[in-house]
């Protein structure tokens, strides 16, 4: 299965140093229709990333096909990670797109950021659950 994966978008902390937390977003859209404007809103956030306490860095991802988009971030910290959840502009696009479909994230700490590691990571584990969908 082949994903679309943007360029990697660094964060305020690249290269500050390690463990780091990574997460994995999996959005699943009801309607295909709705994926352009689900990815033009992550581009919008991405634009904001570099502002971002504790982050490293961040690819998105999509699969058109399969009506799926997400994101493979890597925080600081799960503090990190949760200033983001509850940043403003992150809440208003999950406001605007309740309802589209169905969401699924998970996490798991590095002793170091290693990009081609976290990426085979965290798309093995995607396909395990597309595999599953």
């Amino acid at each position: 299965m082949t994903f679309l994966r943007s360029s990697w978008v660094s964060g305020r902390d690249h290269g500050q140093g390690d463990p780091v937390l990574i997460s994995v977003t999996d959005f699943r859209l009801d309607h295909v229709r709705d994926l352009p404007r689900v990815y033009r809103a992550a581009r919008q956030l991405a634009v904001g990333w570099p502002t971002l306490e504790g982050a490293h860095g961040m690819w998105l991802w999509a699969r058109p096909v399969a009506r799926r988009c997400g994101a493979v971030a890597v925080w600081r910290d799960e503090a990190a990670l949760h200033r983001f959840i509850a940043w403003p502009p992150h809440v208003d696009i999950m406001r605007a797109y309740r309802g589209r479909g169905s969401l699924t994230s998970t996490t798991w700490t590095s002793d170091t950021f290693d990009p081609t590691e976290t990426w085979d990571r965290a798309r093995k584990d995607l396909l395990v659950r597309h595999r599953d969908a």
